[in-house]
Parts: structure tokens; sequence; C-alpha cells
């Protein structure tokens, strides 16, 4: 008979009622996990193609370290585009490392997004340990690592995964903070100022955590004002915790100045960035439901229905255990539940549906999915963990192992088949959607696919590979073959060698490299002579344009 020491904390009492596996064991398997997404992360780098959106990102990187370069005199990054808008911290790092990297600069920014990446799983982990126990950390860098959505921007999208990491930790620190108010050490408010600065120097949107914090800090007000039956006590906590945590404030400001410099140029500039984000001009369309819709006439639902068809069943089935949980909670009250558990768990599960339900509420230009929501991934993965942690429990707690395995049985096909069909669509994860939308195959000329263009890495290849076949295995080096592309012409021919020349016009060329968004594909006759494919659908062409 196990017996059960009721000081232990909600976690832990699930932990053991789950049976005798060793309390390290979900540890041992995050660590693993995490070790063996390093590993792939180095070996498939290479294979990311270069995004509509990275040369511009590149540039402005180098740009910014001219202007430290110069002495902050050389002030042509603030006037490059609108990249002065966001943070460059991850392009400064990307611009640094090229220098001395062995692979290419596009290679090498590659590999840094997906040590990035790895960081924000990391941060995953320790934020639902922190909240549910090892069971659900586990769970949780689990199902954020069989996120298509998550894992394929991880090596071409330089502001809204760094940004997705940097909200992660966020968390983690305030969950932290929670557990130790009303004084909690300096060395976590430190930490989190640092933190908070490094993510609004990525996007300006990173005042998110301070309004994340402060809710869950007034919950914490509220429960003090509860026990003690007066508001005295807790406005005494409210000026302690004030003070305590508002020297996060100025390390945050000092630190983002630092990766974003326009910042520390006019006092307002982020104040400006911020509105400039509210209602962001984007005057393009969207291929939704079947229609090309300009962005700015998307329906309310955009968001939530991109979300419906673009996460995996496996989460949404996770989100479903938590949300019928949740509603159990809010009727029946636990009565040995934690209050600080309570509050941490409400933290994260605010940080994973307020951005969503402000974007219903005031309806901002959307396109591309969900890309500028990927920060609510990781939430979403630890309240699904937390579903998954609740239903086990409950298995668990009626002793039935017929039960058990009615649950794991099902939970491990779904893994399986999840890892199957990111490895299907490698490189081009990203494209992914559900059974619900039919696969990729159903939400062609439905959805938007390759949105940015990272297939013409592999339809270039192979139009070097056709060229040389064609010339007996090798292109002379004094041969010029002219190439027209449709999609961003350094997206092609960054891989191609200096043979292929690119031009202007299609009627100059000799061969077309051609994405698929929007029928490009379709404007040029010629006789297709290679394409990138995943389950039937075609994501980019070569064309032989000569006849």
């Amino acid at each position: 008979m196990t017996v059960i020491d009721p000081r232990l904390p909600q976690s832990a009492f699930d932990r053991v009622a789950a049976g005798a596996l060793p309390r390290s064991l979900f540890d041992d398997l995050a660590l693993g996990l995490l070790l063996s997404l390093g590993v792939l992360i180095v070996l498939t780098f290479s294979n990311y193609g270069i995004i509509w959106d990275e040369e511009v990102q590149r540039t402005y990187g180098l740009l910014l370290l001219d202007y430290y370069g110069s002495g902050l005199r050389d002030l042509s990054a603030f006037g490059y585009d609108n990249l002065y808008l966001y943070g460059g911290g991850f392009d400064m790092a990307a611009a640094l490392l090229e220098r001395v990297s062995p692979v290419g600069a596009y290679e090498t920014r590659h590999l840094l997004g997906g040590m990035v990446g790895l960081l924000g799983m990391a941060g995953t982990w320790r934020l639902a340990r922190l909240v549910g126990g090892e069971r659900t950390g586990f769970l949780a860098l689990l199902l954020l690592a069989l996120l298509p959505a998550y894992y394929g921007h991880m090596f071409s999208n330089p502001k809204d995964i760094p940004f997705a990491c940097g909200m992660v930790w966020c968390l983690h620190l305030s969950a932290l903070i929670l557990r130790e108010l009303p004084r909690p050490r300096w060395g976590l408010v430190l930490g989190f100022g640092i933190v908070l600065g490094l993510t609004l120097g990525t996007r300006i949107g990173g005042v998110l955590a301070v309004f994340f914090l402060g809710a869950a800090v007034l919950g914490h007000l509220g429960r003090v004002a509860a026990l003690r039956r007066g508001i005295a006590p807790a406005g005494r906590q409210a000026v302690t915790i004030a003070l305590r945590l508002l020297p996060a404030l100025p390390v945050a400001w000092l630190v983002m100045v630092l990766v974003w410099p326009w910042a520390h140029l006019d006092f307002l500039n982020p104040v400006r960035a911020f509105l400039k984000f509210s209602a962001f001009p984007w005057p393009n369309e969207v291929l939704y439901g079947g229609r090309w819709i300009p962005a700015d006439e998307l329906p309310a639902t955009y968001l939530p229905t991109m979300l419906g068809l673009q996460l995996p069943e496996l989460l949404l089935a996770g989100l479903v255990a938590a949300a019928w949980y949740g509603f159990r909670a809010l009727v029946r009250p636990p009565l040995a539940v934690d209050g600080t558990r309570r509050l941490q768990v409400g933290l994260v599960a605010l940080a994973a549906v307020f951005p969503v339900a402000y974007a219903l509420a005031s309806h901002p230009v959307l396109y591309n999915g969900f890309r500028h929501f990927l920060f609510v991934l990781p939430p979403l993965a630890i309240v699904a963990a937390l579903g998954f942690d609740r239903l086990w429990a409950a298995v668990a707690d009626n002793r039935s192992r017929l039960r058990a395995r009615l649950l794991a049985l099902p939970f491990t096909a779904a893994v399986v088949a999840q890892v199957w069909t990111m490895a299907a669509l490698h490189p081009y994860e990203y494209v992914y959607y559900n059974r619900i939308a039919g696969g990729i195959a159903g939400a062609e000329w439905r959805y938007e696919l390759d949105y940015w263009g990272a297939a013409l890495r592999e339809a270039a290849l192979a139009l070097d590979e056709y060229v040389a076949n064609e010339r007996g295995g090798r292109i002379g080096t004094a041969e010029r073959v002219r190439v027209f592309v449709c999609g961003h012409p350094t997206s092609a021919m960054y891989f191609l060698p200096p043979q292929f020349r690119l031009v202007g016009e299609p009627e100059q060329a000799d061969f077309l490299v051609s994405w698929t968004q929007a029928g490009c594909n379709f404007t040029m006759f010629g006789q297709v002579v290679a394409e990138v494919q995943r389950f039937g659908v075609t994501l980019a062409v070569v064309k032989d344009l000569r006849e």
C-alpha cells in the first residue's frame, strides 16, 4: 500500500499516484529529449531554405553592428525599410556569429534560430515542471516539440521564435516570483528584468509579460485580502511587492535599448512602435477558405480558425481535457490545491488564452496563419500537458491497468504518427495542417502553404542537378544559365553556382524557379523538369523555358 504524504504538493501527489516509477524518470526523459532535439538541429539545420524575410533581416543586423562600430554615428539602420520598429538582438547575434562561423551566413542564422527555439523548449519544460510536476514538464516539452508550426519556424523566423522564447522564460520567472511573494529574491527580479528587456528588444509586444505578472500579483493580493479578511493587509503587501519589483523596469529598459538602439534615440519610440503594430498596415491578400481576401478584411475568427486547423490533434485533445478539468475545478474547487500553484496555473492559462481572445475582440490585421502568435504555443502546450496529466492521474487513481493502456496506446500512436508526419514534411514543417483540414492536401488552394518560399532551395538544387546532367555531369565555368525566380531571388540564387545568372524578365530566362504561392508557377509556360512535393502537394517547380 502506497502511503501519501499530505504535505506533498499536488504535482508530487499525482506523481506518486501514477505508480512505482522513479521520481526522476520524467526528468531523465525530458533531458534526453532535449539532447536528442539538439543533435537533430545540428544535423539538419542546413536543410532549411532562405525565407522571404531573411535577406532584409540579415542586412538589418549588419547595419546595427555598423551603428555600434561607428561609435553610434552611422544611423542607416534606422532608415532601412521598417525594420527599426523591431528589436535586433537576434539579427545582431547572427551577424556577429557569421564573422567566425565555418558555414554560410544564412546557415549560421538557421543554426542559431534552432538553438533559440530549443532554449524556448527548455523554458517550457521548466515552467510546466514548476506548475504541474515532472510528468507535466515532460509532456509539455513533448507536445511543443511535436508542434510543426513551432519547430518549422525555429530555423528561419528571426522574430517570432526568439519572442516566444523570451515570453516563456518571462512566464517561468514570473511563476517563481509568485512563489516568493511578497519579497521575491533580488536575483529573480533582476533576471526577470533582463529577460523582459531581451523580449521587448525583439518585439514591443513583450509588454504582455508585465501584464501577465501584474494580473497574477493582483490575484495574490485578492487571496491575501480574502484570507486575512481585510483590504489593509493586501494594501501593505501591494506596496512591498511594488517596491520589490519596480527595479526590474529600469533593468529591462537598459537591456532593451542595447539590442534595440532605435528605442534610445527617443524615449517615445517604443510607444510609437507599439501603436504602429496595433494597426499594422499590410496591403496584401490572404488565401482563406479558398478565396483571396485582403488582410484587413479577414473575419475576426481567422486566428482561432487557423489554430484549429494547424495545431496537431494530440494537442487539441489535451486542451479539451484541460478545459474539462478546469471547468470542474471552477464548479467544485478542490480543497487540497495550493493557492500559489493555482495562481501559477492561472498565469499560464492567461498567457495561452488572452492574446487569442484579444485578437478576437480587437480584430487586428493578421496574415500567414498564426505565425505572429507563436508565443502562445508554449503556454498552450503546458495547458494541454496539464490536461493529459490530470487525465492520467484520474486513470491511475482507479488502479485499472486496462484503462491506463486505453489511454497510453492512443497517446503513443498519436505521437508516432505526428513524428512521421513531421519527418515526411521536413524541412517544411511549418506548412502542416491537421486532419481536420485534410492535411496539406486538403488545405491546398484553400489556405496558405509555403508562404515564405522555403522550398525554392530544393528547387534550385534540382535545377543545378538537371543542368549538370544535361551537360554530361558538370557545368562549364564559362557557361551562363539565365534564371528567372518567381519568389524572393535570394531564396534560389544563394544555392546556385555562379554560372547561373538572375534575370529580371521571364522572356530573357532559360529556366524558371517558382514557388506555387498564388499560382505563380502557372504564369509562364515551359516544360516542368523538377517539382518539390510533400504529400502530393507541389510547393515549388522548375520549368525549362527554352522551347
